[in-house]
């Protein structure tokens, strides 16, 4: 062999020495073949998608489940929130039976009272009258008077306190600085006068009192000036005379205010205890004065 050669394979040797050292550090072993071509990426993202796909499909069931189990718990739910509703039909049903109740009890129109009243015929008095007295003044009013019974002017004209005891009231109420007309409600206990002018009797008074009850519920004043020992004692439900009672608030059905004070009639009678009667009637009604938020008119 030329020199050439012998080199050549040197070379050679060389390289494949080189090359198997290389081999040993890297632990690879043998000759390595005609590369494989790599696994095609499709099939890489299918073997994906096929487990995602079987993932989904695991949760989809779970779900399902899970949907058919919320199905079946929500039955009891619907069961339940049949039973406000059958409660609600029920509320109504006794609403409406109440609103009935209430509308056969409410008060009637006082000019349907009034009407009632003078062809009334439920007692002696209706054979010596010669007309019902009903009321004056304004039904509008917060405050009411109420007296005892008609007196002969009163059965004349047909309306209440119109006589003397009647003028009198007038004045005490115009010093209050209230018009008798538009500010006040005028009534008595009883619509017939009592054959010359006697205390009515408790038949008399239980029977005509009704119509004093609807009279009140219709004008619902805020306070009641009761005018003697009658109106006191009939509105109050008590026998205590009018001097233990006057110028102390009391309540007629435990809920309107009033002032028992003394009767106009009572005042214009001459006695040592006139002067003395007319102070603490005058106090009676600064007191209602008070409560209604009135203000003393100035006097000259």
């Amino acid at each position: 062999m030329s020199g050439e050669p012998r080199e050549e394979l040197a070379g050679i040797a060389a390289s494949l020495h080189a090359y198997l050292e290389w081999q040993e550090e890297t632990g690879a072993t043998g000759f390595p073949r005609r590369p494989r071509p790599a696994t095609p990426a499709p099939t890489q993202t299918s073997s994906q998608t096929s487990s995602q796909t079987s993932s989904q499909t695991s949760t989809s069931t779970s779900t399902s489940t899970q949907t058919s189990t919320s199905t079946s718990t929500s039955t009891p739910t619907s069961t339940s929130t049949s039973t406000p509703t059958s409660t609600s039909s029920r509320s109504a049903t006794s609403m409406s039976a109440s609103t009935s109740t209430s509308t056969v009890s409410a008060p009637r129109a006082l000019g349907v009272v009034q009407d009632e009243v003078a062809s009334c015929r439920k007692c002696g008095l209706a054979e010596t009258r010669k007309q019902t007295v009903f009321a004056r003044g304004n039904p509008d009013a917060k405050l009411c008077f109420i007296g005892e019974a008609p007196g002969a002017d009163e059965d004349e004209q047909g309306m209440p306190f119109v006589g003397k005891a009647g003028q009198l009231l007038d004045k005490m109420i115009s010093a209050m600085g209230l018009s008798p007309e538009r500010d006040v409600y005028i009534c008595n206990i009883i619509k017939c006068r009592p054959p010359g002018n006697r205390r009515p009797t408790p038949e008399e008074t239980e029977t005509c009192i009704p119509y004093l009850h609807e009279q009140l519920a219709m004008i619902a004043p805020r306070v009641i000036v009761a005018l003697g020992n009658t109106a006191a004692g009939t509105l109050l439900g008590t026998t205590l005379g009018i001097t233990k009672l006057r110028g102390q608030w009391k309540l007629y059905k435990g809920a309107t205010l009033v002032m028992p004070t003394y009767h106009p009639s009572y005042l214009l009678r001459p006695s040592p205890q006139q002067g003395e009667a007319k102070r603490e009637a005058w106090e009676d009604l600064q007191s209602v004065m008070k409560e209604l938020g009135l203000t003393l008119p100035k006097r000259g």
